[in-house]
């Protein structure tokens, strides 16, 4: 039985590329490509892939919080995270939000075959590159950090900040998010009061450090 498959990565180049690699192997089949996480989302619910690749840095909506929200849904697909990070913290996120293998971006093209044979079978995986930064930190301990987003903010909160440092105005976010105005300002003030900050340009540098967004 066919496997299918959803590419969501913001570069239009790798989508195709990667398309290109995968629908060379038997048994798999790539039913679309999405190019930022709220696409992600709306066509991982009208496609029902079996397997969502899914890079973490994406405007609109990070891979992490996408990865949430397709945990919920009742047909969940099993999410494989691409990404360039190496840093424990996204690795630990995107677990918990659902995510069942974990590779970087340079890793080798037969590694993503042996992970989409991995959560094919119900099993997590981790590739090489990976593996040793995870174990090195883990047996440091606790690497809890108090002032990272996932700690302080509530996912919507998280949604929010993402796309005001992405520049959105507030009644764009409102549109983009189907809350209103208000409810959009009263997660603003939130974010500040939670964060200590009190400028968009300081959400923004603080988005950026944190990996929400990128430059």
């Amino acid at each position: 039985m066919e496997k299918k498959i959803l590419i969501c990565d913001d570069h239009k180049i790798f989508r195709e590329g990667l398309r290109a690699l995968l629908e060379k192997q038997p048994g798999v089949k790539v039913v679309g490509g999405a190019r930022d996480g709220l696409e992600a989302v709306r066509l991982a619910k009208e496609l029902s892939p079996d397997i969502v690749i899914m890079d973490i840095s994406m405007p609109g909506l990070n891979g992490i919080e996408a990865a949430r929200k397709l945990s919920k849904s009742k047909k969940s697909a099993r999410v494989i995270a691409l990404s360039m990070h190496n840093d424990r913290k996204y690795v630990t996120e995107i677990f918990k939000a659902g995510a069942r293998a974990y590779l970087l971006k340079d890793s080798a093209f037969e590694e993503l075959m042996d992970a989409i044979k991995a959560v094919s079978c119900g099993r997590f995986f981790l590739s090489a590159g990976i593996t040793s930064i995870v174990l090195s930190d883990y047996l440091k301990g606790p690497a809890a950090d108090p002032r990272s987003p996932f700690a302080i903010l509530s996912a919507r909160e998280r949604e929010v900040l993402q796309l005001l440092a992405e520049g959105l105005r507030t009644k764009e976010i409102s549109h983009k998010l189907a809350l209103s105005v208000k409810t959009v300002e009263t997660h603003r003030k939130k974010i500040m009061e939670k964060l200590g900050i009190t400028s968009i340009a300081g959400l923004t540098r603080y988005a950026v450090k944190e990996g929400l967004v990128s430059l």
